[in-house]
């Protein structure tokens, strides 16, 4: 049964694995939120499903262009990522903090030209600093940089956390 948090998701996961392989592992999941948008219209985990169903590429492109025209053309986006460990019934960690979430970015209501089937949202997104369509940047920096620290983080402070 899938939730609408990441972090549950996450935990589902993990805990199915750890029953079925009785070791230590970890899952994660990811949810997309929107800035100053109303809880009922947050994605989170549903991102290709509305209103209980499952939309097309084309679909996704069609919803959230005109989710982004009522607000103004643009939202202020950003993937909300989780993750849970689990040692042991008793030992587990979770995150869902903003240290392990995507760089904000911005979801216009103007699609790129260019397409990748199963990623759809993907012609909508512009780099929140330069306002370019990522598929026009010609020079991409690390902009996992962030995540990566705040997973290693996260790693870091459950492993100290069994001593």
């Amino acid at each position: 049964m899938w939730r609408t948090n990441p972090i549950e998701n996450a935990e589902i996961k993990a805990r199915v694995y750890y029953k079925a392989f009785s070791m230590p592992v970890f899952s994660c999941d990811s949810g997309l939120y929107f800035d100053g948008l109303e809880e009922a219209l947050q994605p989170g985990t549903y991102v290709r499903r509305v209103n209980g169903r499952e939309l097309t590429d084309e679909e996704m492109l069609v919803y959230y262009s005109m989710l982004a025209r009522k607000n103004g053309n643009k939202l202020i986006a950003r993937y909300r990522n989780a993750i849970f460990l689990i040692f042991d019934e008793n030992t587990c960690f979770s995150s869902m903090d903003i240290s392990i979430a995507s760089e904000p970015f911005i979801l216009t209501s103007v699609p790129h030209k260019k397409r990748v089937k199963g990623f759809p949202l993907d012609s909508l997104s512009l780099d929140i600093q330069t306002g370019k369509y990522y598929y026009d940047l010609t020079e991409r920096t690390t902009i996992h940089d962030n995540m990566d620290i705040g997973l290693r983080e996260f790693f870091e402070n459950a492993l100290s956390g069994l001593n």
